[in-house]
C-alpha cells in the first residue's frame, strides 16, 4: 500500500528534525511512503528543514517515493489538513503531529491494520516530556491523569476497538473522498468535528493499541494552562456548529466553573441580605451546604487521584514536586472551564461572523 505520512507544522524548528530522522527510521518500505510537509508560514527555519530534506531525499538515499513540501497560507491546522488532501498520491494518508515522537514500526502498524480492511485506524497517545525534571515529571502526572487530562481511548484504552475520535489516525483515500474536507472555522476541535461526520457517514474509527505514538506534554505551567484554556475556548465556540461531535467529559469542567460562580455569588449575596427578615434563612443553609459540599467532593477527588497518579507513576516521577498535583489539577480545570464559558459567551457572534463570511 502506498501511504502518504503527513506533517502540517508552524515554527517546529526545533523538534521537526528529530521526526524526521525517526519517519527515516521507519521500518515500512520507503518506496511505498509519501512524505507531505504543510508549513503554515512560519517565521523560523521550518520551511528550509522541510525543504533540504525534499532536496537530498534520492541523494541520501531515504527512498521514498515522493516528498512534498506545501505551503498553508492560512495557518490554521484544518486549513493545513485541506492543502494536503489537495495534493497527497497515497491510498490512505496518516497524520503525525509535528510535536510527536514515534517509534519505527509505527507506519507499519498502521498499514496492516488498514489492510485488515479497516478505513480509519489510530492506537496508544501516551504521553512524554523533552527532558527529566522534577516539575516536568509532575506536569507529565497531571496530563496522563484521567483527572487532569480526559478519559479519551487515546490515552489509555488496551484493547482493540471503535471509538468516536482518536489521534494521529490514518485514512483511506475514499473516506475524505464521501465526507469532505476539514472544516476550516475550527480550531482545536477539528478532528472532534470531522470524526462525528465520519461515524454519521457510516465509518468506524478502529482503535488498535499495538498502534503507539507519543505526544510531549507542554513544557511549563503557562504553557500548559494555555493549552488547556485554548481546548475549552475552542468546546465552547464549537456547541454552537456541531454539539454533536462533543462528549459530555468535555464540559465536566465548565459546569465545575459554573458552580463555582453561582455558588460564590450566591453566597456573598445571601451574606449581605437579611434573609431571616425575608423568610429565607432556609436558603441560605441550602446554598451553603451545596458550596461546601462541592468542595469537599473536589479536594477530596484532587488529593487522591493525586496519590494515584503519584502512586502509579515511575520511580523517576516521584519526587517532592508531586505534592503540588491537586493545586495543579485545580488551576488546569479552571483553565479549562473558563475557556468553555468565554467560548460559549463569544459563539453567538462568532457563528453569525461565519455565516455573513467576517470571520
Amino acid at each position: 500500500m502506498l501511504i502518504t505520512v503527513c506533517v502540517i507544522a508552524y515554527n517546529e524548528e526545533n523538534t521537526l528534525e528529530k521526526l524526521l530522522g525517526q519517519i527515516c527510521s521507519q521500518d515500512y518500505d520507503h518506496r511505498n511512503i509519501e512524505i507531505v510537509f504543510v508549513n503554515s508560514n512560519s517565521t523560523d527555519q521550518t520551511k528550509t528543514i522541510m525543504d533540504d530534506f525534499s532536496n537530498h531525499n534520492g541523494e541520501v538515499n531515504y527512498g521514498f517515493y515522493k516528498v512534498q513540501v506545501l505551503q498553508n497560507e492560512k495557518k490554521t491546522l484544518p486549513c493545513g489538513w485541506n492543502v494536503a488532501l489537495e495534493s497527497y498520491s497515497g491510498e490512505a494518508i496518516l497524520k503525525i503531529d509535528a510535536h510527536a515522537t514515534i517509534p519505527k514500526d509505527f507506519v507499519r502498524k498502521n498499514v496492516e491494520t488498514l489492510e485488515l480492511g479497516e478505513d480509519i485506524v489510530g492506537g496508544f497517545r501516551p504521553n512524554i516530556i523533552d527532558e527529566s525534571t522534577p516539575w516536568k515529571e509532575t506536569l507529565l502526572l497531571a496530563e496522563g491523569s484521567m483527572f487532569g487530562s480526559s478519559i479519551a481511548p487515546y490515552r489509555r484504552n488496551q484493547d482493540k476497538t471503535y471509538v468516536k475520535s482518536m489521534f494521529h489516525a490514518s485514512y483511506r483515500r475514499e473516506v475524505f473522498k464521501n465526507i469532505g474536507t476539514f472544516n476550516e472555522n475550527l480550531g482545536r476541535t477539528e478532528d472532534n468535528e470531522i470524526h462525528y461526520r465520519m461515524r454519521e457517514a457510516g465509518y468506524k474509527l478502529c482503535f488498535d493499541p499495538k498502534i503507539i505514538s507519543y505526544q510531549h506534554v507542554r513544557s511549563n505551567t503557562k504553557k500548559m494552562i494555555q493549552q488547556k484554556y485554548a481546548n475549552g475556548y475552542w468546546i465552547g465556540l464549537t456547541t454552537g456548529i456541531c454539539p454533536k461531535c462533543l462528549s459530555l467529559y468535555h464540559f465536566v469542567p465548565f459546569a465545575f466553573v459554573l458552580a463555582i460562580i453561582i455558588t460564590t455569588l450566591l453566597s456573598f449575596i445571601l451574606t449581605f441580605t437579611d434573609c431571616k427578615v425575608a423568610g429565607l434563612g432556609w436558603l441560605v443553609i441550602i446554598i451553603y451546604s451545596i458550596t461546601a459540599f462541592m468542595w469537599i467532593v473536589y479536594w477530596l477527588l484532587a488529593f487522591v487521584m493525586a496519590a494515584v497518579a503519584a502512586i502509579g507513576a515511575k520511580k523517576e516521577q516521584r519526587n517532592i514536586s508531586n505534592i503540588a498535583l491537586p493545586f495543579l489539577f485545580f488551576v488546569l480545570h479552571v483553565a479549562y472551564g473558563i475557556g468553555t464559558l468565554i467560548g460559549m459567551i463569544k459563539m453567538p457572534n462568532w457563528r453569525k461572523g461565519i455565516k455573513n463570511g467576517t470571520n
